[in-house]
């Protein structure tokens, strides 16, 4: 029988029903995850009273896997568990041992290994069994771009706020997908509004955020989308006067996801159909497939192709490939000019 997928949300549903494993694995190139199942662990696995005796953090990168196990064969005092956590885990070179103690852990001890930047060597067939048979393994995977503004609109949901779709692509495509700066301000909107008005606009997002409303990568795609030269070249003057606001390392991969998708729309076969074209794409919600309807009547296959080649020339120009010396705002009015005629 395959084995069940370790979620975040399932994680923390049994630890929020005390039902504690003795090994946490916490491992992958998202730290978010990683800190907020190891934070949860720490202020509330213990009461506040046992945790001076009972609760010892170490670094891997100061410990050896013998001291880690040494560590967690401890019993608790006055407690029913124990609490170790392992930062930085990733840097314990030697787990034989760790791999003896998983095969035998303490269930009084609840040992937690933050294992970030990277995950357990997968040829370790045998170390990675221990760890499921001993508890939970959890890799925490980067959200892809287009998970974004899911992820926005749950986490402002959750505390009582709303958000409308352009706010919320605006902030997931000036932010991206570091979620601890962008859960850091999404807190500062919170923050920021009323008991009565709990909604979060663009207004907001640019005040208390500091991204244009009106300049900014998302309308700079609407301005791409609808062919609309005057407006795309005053976003891309404003972004050269602003260089916080954008610039060509936010608008290459954001172009070339549109025009990728835009290329993939072409071939549905119901393509004039919004439904159709979101099932398609794979889309979260239908409204965006519009975007691709209004770019397939003002771009041709071919030059979606041709402008798909041109952002990876332009990109391989930011890396120095034949460009020993244009900047890169050059490059992105070059880019942009190419697009638009």
């Amino acid at each position: 029988m395959a084995q069940e997928k370790v979620t975040y949300e399932n994680v923390m549903r049994d630890l929020k029903a005390r039902k504690f494993k003795p090994v946490y694995y916490l491992m992958g190139d998202e730290a978010y995850y990683i800190d907020k199942i190891a934070d949860w662990i720490a202020d509330n696995a213990l009461l506040p009273e046992e945790r001076d005796f009972n609760q010892t953090v170490l670094f891997g990168s100061d410990v050896n896997a013998a001291q880690i196990v040494d560590a967690a064969k401890r019993y608790p005092m006055m407690a029913e568990h124990q609490v170790i956590i392992v930062k930085e885990a990733q840097n314990v070179k030697d787990t034989e041992p760790l791999e003896r103690y998983f095969k035998s852990p303490m269930s009084s001890t609840i040992l937690v290994m933050c294992h970030k930047n990277g995950t357990v060597d997968g040829r370790k067939r045998e170390y990675v069994k221990a760890i499921r048979d001993a508890g939970v393994l959890f890799e925490s995977q980067k959200l892809k771009d287009r998970d974004l503004p899911a992820f926005i609109e749950k986490y402002l949901n959750e505390r009582n706020a709303s958000i409308d779709p352009k706010s919320t692509q605006i902030i997931a495509d000036y932010i991206g997908a570091d979620l601890h700066r962008l859960v850091g301000e999404l807190n500062k909107v919170l923050v920021s509004l009323p008991e009565s008005n709990r909604r979060v606009t663009p207004q907001v997002v640019e005040d208390q955020i500091g991204v244009s409303k009106d300049f900014n990568v998302f309308e700079l795609k609407n301005a791409i989308i609808n062919r609309d030269v005057f407006k795309a070249n005053q976003i891309m003057n404003y972004f050269d006067s602003n260089p916080k606001s954008g610039g060509l390392y936010s608008v290459l991969p954001f172009l070339f996801n549109y025009f990728q998708n835009l290329m993939i729309a072409y071939y549905c076969p119901d393509r004039g159909n919004r439904d159709a074209i979101a099932q398609w794409l794979e889309m979260r919600n239908a409204w965006g497939a519009n975007d691709y309807i209004t770019g397939m009547r003002n771009y041709t296959a071919m030059k979606v192709f041709q402008i798909i080649s041109k952002i990876r020339e332009i990109d391989a120009k930011t890396k120095g490939l034949d460009n020993p010396n244009t900047p890169p705002e050059e490059l992105a009015k070059e880019l942009i000019f190419y697009i638009l005629h």
